[in-house]
């Protein structure tokens, strides 16, 4: 499993593209009229959308709160410090959490059996050995202190108690959260509007023209978003801390 982490440390970026684009490969509905009536759709959408801007929110906490550098070194695991403050303090993976959060949120939302059956146990299985060539690394680098830690924090069940305190102790840096996670959450964004707007055409009430209007408008607001954003971080006009 190490090793089997340690390839896909690799490639743990591209996986995220590939996981958005099988989102949208035919497949048999979770949610169907005939089980769930007419409103079929309110489930998915509401439990989906629920789920993943948890998972936003927990990696949105994870990085305002306490950064970690997150890269890696030369394609391979690599840690220069223990990071344990923060989200960290409450779980040892929060942004992986977060990801898969994401990740299963979008996959409801898309309302596909196929992506939850198939695709999220295959990103479960690549997530856990990931996590485990990191934790090797970890153990191996910092020894007594990480086993202790390991001991008081889970893998990945985050324990929500003393959250309150954690937010009143630390600093919340938003700046840091846009702009290390603009690239990823004009992704999430865009792939949340294409399943509504194409998986759900009781939203647009069949109307061809009003589904394609409204995606004209929320991309080029989400791309004139994304552009400003990365005009603002290139220039060095904001820049987080």
């Amino acid at each position: 499993m190490i090793s089997i982490g340690n390839f896909f440390f690799k490639y743990r970026n591209q996986l995220f593209i590939f996981l958005y684009i099988a989102l949208f490969i035919p497949s048999p509905d979770i949610f169907t009229p005939e089980v769930f009536g007419p409103h079929y759709y309110v489930w998915p959408i509401s439990i989906g959308l629920l789920v993943t801007i948890t998972g936003q929110l927990i990696r949105g906490a994870s990085i305002g709160l306490v950064y970690i550098v997150r890269g890696g070194k030369d394609k391979k695991v690599y840690a220069e410090d223990l990071i344990t403050q923060g989200m960290f303090n409450h779980g040892r993976n929060p942004l992986y959490v977060g990801n898969i959060l994401m990740l299963v949120g979008v996959g409801i939302l898309s309302n596909s059996l196929l992506y939850m059956v198939v695709f999220i146990p295959l990103f479960l299985f690549i997530y856990q050995a990931i996590v485990l060539a990191e934790e090797n690394f970890l153990r191996g680098k910092f020894g007594a202190q990480f086993d202790a830690y390991c001991t008081r924090v889970n893998r990945w069940v985050i324990n929500p108690a003393g959250i309150g305190h954690t937010f009143q102790t630390h600093d919340f840096n938003a700046a840091r959260w846009i702009l290390k996670e603009y690239n990823t959450q004009f992704v999430w964004l865009l792939g949340i509007t294409l399943i509504l707007l194409f998986n759900y055409p009781e939203l647009t009430d069949g109307s061809t023209a009003l589904r394609n209007k409204l995606l004209a408008v929320i991309i080029g607001f989400l791309t004139a978003v994304y552009l400003f954003i990365k005009y603002l971080k290139k220039s060095h006009k904001w820049v987080a801390e």
